[in-house]
Formats: structure tokens, C-alpha cells, sequence
């Protein structure tokens, strides 16, 4: 069950993606999303403090939301991991398939360029919900090394994706970057995971 902040957050939300195309993630057009969904200046405060910052953000939880919710249901016995990390992948850019104007504008917004605290957050909590989403358990070294090699796709990922590229061409390119990642993953598990476990050892 949801809070009211979040009824309220949810509700601003789909009042403003149909906004959005056409004046982006700004606060003028939080406004006229606020004045559509009848929401009074409390109940903005309420649902976001931080203005369009948080429903920006609410707009990619949904997303991930609908992916663990997707993932949850599909029999994923028959893929090998990577094909595992591929279907959540392109699970998650289904889930922001019918928005995919909306994605874009949020490149002028903070989850674009991919150096800002807010981007290095979303794709860490992409990745974190792939993998769990897969049924991964790990909560070793491997635990971080997987989420912060699949984050470091995403950039590439979206922006491919951004491109309206054909659904063959898509996969090819998401197990591309996937499996340049296992590759570099290989090389570090090598140099670092022993230096880990040293220090793990040492420091009990």
C-alpha cells in the first residue's frame, strides 16, 4: 500500500509525462502537471519536496519497479547468466519503451551526462535490480563487482537505445557491452579478489 506522499507523487507523475515531450523535465511544466492533477501547493510539498528532482526520480522507480515485477514472473531456468542479464536488461528499457521521449529530455536533467551523483545512483540501482531481479545472492566481492560492471553499460546501453534501433540490433549491441563487461570482470576478479581476501583475512 502506498503513502500518501507517494498517491500524490504518482498522481503528479502521469499528469506530467504527457507534459514532458514538449517542455521537458522543468519546473514550469511540474506546474501545469500540478494544476491538472488538482494538487494544491501541500500537496506538492507534500509528494516532492524536491520538485521535478523527485519526480524524476519517482519516473525511473516506476521503471524498476515494473522490471522486478517482470523479472519475478519470468522462467529464466532456461538462459545462461549473461542471457539472464541481457533479458533484464532490455526488461528495464521496456519498462521505459512508452516514454521514451521522456527519457531523452531527462538527458538535460541530471540522469545524463553520466557523472553527476544522481546518474551514478540510477545505474547502480538498475544493475542491483537486474541482477536481484535474476536471483542473484551474492553478498561478496562478487556481489559488487557484478552490479558495478553491468552499471557501467548502462550509459552506453541507453544511449544506443535513445537511437531507435531495430529490437536484433539492440540485443547484439546489449551483449556486446555485456560480455566486454564479463571480460573485464575476469581481469579484475584476478587482481583484486586475492588482494581482498587478504585483507579480509587480516581483518576479520
Amino acid at each position: 500500500m502506498s503513502t500518501p506522499s507517494e498517491a500524490l507523487r504518482a498522481k503528479w507523475l502521469e499528469a506530467l509525462l504527457p507534459i514532458v515531450p514538449e517542455k521537458g523535465w522543468t519546473q514550469a511544466a511540474a506546474r501545469d502537471a500540478a494544476e491538472i492533477a488538482g494538487l494544491s501547493e501541500g500537496e506538492q510539498a507534500l509528494a516532492a519536496p524536491m520538485g521535478i528532482r523527485d519526480l524524476l526520480r519517482a519516473f525511473f522507480d516506476r521503471a524498476e519497479a515494473e522490471t522486478r515485477e517482470t523479472l519475478a514472473a519470468a522462467d529464466l531456468d532456461p538462459l545462461k547468466v549473461h542471457e539472464r542479464v541481457a533479458f533484464g536488461v532490455r526488461t528495464w528499457l521496456d519498462a521505459l519503451e512508452p516514454h521514451r521521449k521522456a527519457v531523452s529530455n531527462a538527458s538535460m536533467r541530471g540522469f545524463m551526462p553520466w557523472g553527476t551523483a544522481d546518474a551514478a545512483a540510477r545505474t547502480w540501482s538498475v544493475a542491483d535490480t537486474v541482477w536481484t531481479g535474476i536471483g542473484d545472492t551474492a553478498d561478496d566481492y562478487n556481489r559488487y563487482s557484478k552490479r558495478g560492471l553491468l552499471a557501467a553499460t548502462i550509459a552506453p546501453i541507453i544511449l544506443y537505445w535513445l537511437r531507435e534501433p531495430g529490437p536484433d540490433d539492440l540485443d547484439a549491441f546489449i551483449m556486446a557491452r555485456l560480455k566486454g563487461a564479463m571480460r573485464l570482470g575476469q581481469t579484475g576478479a584476478r587482481v583484486f579478489k586475492p588482494l581482498l581476501d587478504r585483507f579480509t583475512a587480516r581483518n576479520p
